[in-house]
Order: C-alpha cells, then structure tokens, then sequence
C-alpha cells in the first residue's frame, strides 16, 4: 500500500482523491462501517428578500407549529425541491 500523503488543506485532498485510485492507499477488505449520527449537513447564509406580508405569513404558521420560521421555511423548500425533481425526473432520464 503506498503511504497517504499529508495535505494543508481540504481543497488540496479533494483534489488528489479525484485523481488518485483510493485502492493503492487503502486496504478496503479491512474497512468496517461507521456510523455517524450527529453529523449536521454544511449550510450556509444566504440573503433573501421576501414580501413583509409573506414573512408574517410564514412566521404566524410558524408559531402554530411551535417552530422558528426559519426551519419551516426550509421544511418547504426542501418539500418543493424534491417535488419537482420528481416531476422532473423522468424528462432527465430521457435526455
């Protein structure tokens, strides 16, 4: 096996992983599975401008699911997101 080199930055071994076969540096017949469940998905900040009436609207439904507004509003674009990837996925596979 050859030797993992050591890397200064996370960018630097993403880019070595991409063009380096993993099974010359890891022996993957020794591999368990590991379990990770407190890992959070990277976010970042982002700025948007919404209509006053409808940042009222989305804190008041918000408050009668005991929520912050922010998380109800990535509940629904996360619903609206995988639904129109459904509905859009068959037109992908066809392309």
């Amino acid at each position: 096996m050859k030797k993992i080199p050591t890397f200064k930055t996370e960018a630097e071994e993403q880019e070595f992983w991409a063009t380096h076969d993993s099974t010359e540096y890891v022996d993957w017949s020794k591999a368990k599975r590991a379990v990770f469940p407190n890992l959070k998905p990277s976010t970042k900040t982002i700025s948007l401008r919404l209509p006053q009436t409808m940042l009222e609207e989305l804190k008041l439904l918000a408050n009668k699911r005991d929520v912050p507004y922010q998380s109800l509003l990535k509940v629904f674009l996360s619903e609206r997101i995988e639904s129109e990837l459904e509905r859009h996925q068959p037109k992908l596979a066809r392309a």
